[in-house]
């Protein structure tokens, strides 16, 4: 089992499809919610993943300022059903957060969160910033970390 961060541009059409494919089956057909996967911010973003036996089992991806928010984000956090309870989610935001640190310096950073991971996001110091709304029908927040 590997973990990679990899930029837009270094990504090999076959990783990139992978990575597409999985956040294809998990937001899409597994949360059963249409919606434009491929909205244009996977140009300008690093792609956390971590990869067991040839298969992407999480994912997430991390924007820089000004792709999404004025602040760093981290979106698209997945971890592929069968490999979820294991502490994958944990260790992703953690790389997520060590990564956007390092590279973009110690910043606030903005995430769009379902509402029932507030607890989750919240043990990483995370706060709610706006009350719940619905977002392509799913239950959202705004947090931050600062």
């Amino acid at each position: 089992m590997s973990w990679k961060v990899k930029s837009f541009t270094d990504l090999s059409t076959h990783e990139l499809y992978e990575l597409l494919q999985v956040r294809t089956e998990v937001f899409v057909v597994e949360q059963e919610c249409a919606y434009l996967e491929v909205d244009g911010k996977d140009l300008h973003s690093y792609h956390l993943y971590k990869e067991e036996n040839g298969e992407v089992v999480a994912y997430a991806r991390l924007l820089p300022a000004g792709v999404s928010y004025e602040q760093p984000s981290i979106g698209r956090v997945l971890v592929k059903e069968g490999y979820r309870g294991k502490g994958l989610a944990s260790e992703l935001v953690k790389r997520g957060l060590a990564f956007i640190h390092e590279e973009w310096g110690q910043q606030p950073v903005k995430i769009q969160a379902q509402e029932y991971l507030r607890e989750f996001y919240g043990s990483f110091g995370f706060r709610a910033i706006t009350e719940t709304y619905l977002d392509d029908g799913i239950p959202h927040i705004d947090m931050i970390l600062e």
